[in-house]
């Protein structure tokens, strides 16, 4: 599977080696040294998966990170050498869909991006259009919009997850489940991936996300989604 990627990290050294390892697994590559010029580049010519580095000096990732997600839907894999901190969460919060620690194996950021990819494409099952509240999925087309005709934006990781919750409304789906079924992994995976999407769906299609009447959280057992 190729595809064009974005690196935007700091330490040449490390830049070299990710350009080189991907460029192996046959990606078109790009890479930056600091956030500012990450982001000329992606608006000179877009790519499909970004990968940000967490302590990049000036513009640092999670400031690039936000400012990638408003001007697109593409694809963020942030890169920390902290996993047991908040690092990560703050990261996703930001809008990254996956993250990677440092050191990290090259086989396994080959796969994740792999994984990122095929989550691009459309559902490969359609459940229908469905309605809740004043919101309408429209899986096949990628739509999720309002009533009156306006749409919703959602990263592509988002949409394929609430896709998954509409494809069985009313059943309860475990962290791990969603993990396997939108990530496309599960024996890496981590169960803050689900939460902070979750979190960022509630944003966007509860009328207070605080107290959700749709995607509700099952104590001890994981999310559902209620029409």
């Amino acid at each position: 599977m190729s595809g064009r990627i974005l690196v935007v990290e700091d330490d040449e050294r490390i830049r070299s080696s990710m350009r080189l390892a991907l460029e192996g697994e046959g990606y078109e590559v790009k890479d930056a040294g600091s956030g500012e010029e990450g982001l000329s580049l992606f608006t000179e010519a877009p790519t499909d998966v970004a990968l940000i580095d967490l302590m990049l000096p000036g513009m640092d990732g999670f400031e690039c990170c936000r400012a990638l997600r408003r001007q697109s839907a593409v694809p963020i894999i942030i890169v920390t050498a902290r996993a047991d901190t908040h690092d990560v969460v703050a990261g996703l919060e930001a809008g990254a869909d996956d993250y990677v620690t440092k050191p990290f194996v090259a086989k396994e950021l080959a796969a994740r991006i792999r994984a990122l990819l095929r989550r691009a494409r459309p559902p490969e099952e359609d459940p229908g259009a469905l309605t809740f509240g004043n919101l309408v999925l429209l899986p096949e087309q990628g739509v999720l919009r309002q009533l009156d005709g306006e749409e919703v934006h959602c990263t592509r990781t988002e949409f394929r997850l609430l896709c998954e919750l509409a494809a069985s409304p009313n059943k309860v789906l475990s962290r791990e489940q969603l993990l396997d079924r939108v990530w496309g992994y599960d024996y890496f995976g981590d169960g803050r991936l689900v939460d902070v999407h979750i979190r960022r769906l509630r944003t966007k299609v509860e009328a207070d996300p605080a107290a959700p009447q749709y995607i509700l959280t099952v104590r001890g057992m994981g999310y559902k989604l209620v029409p």
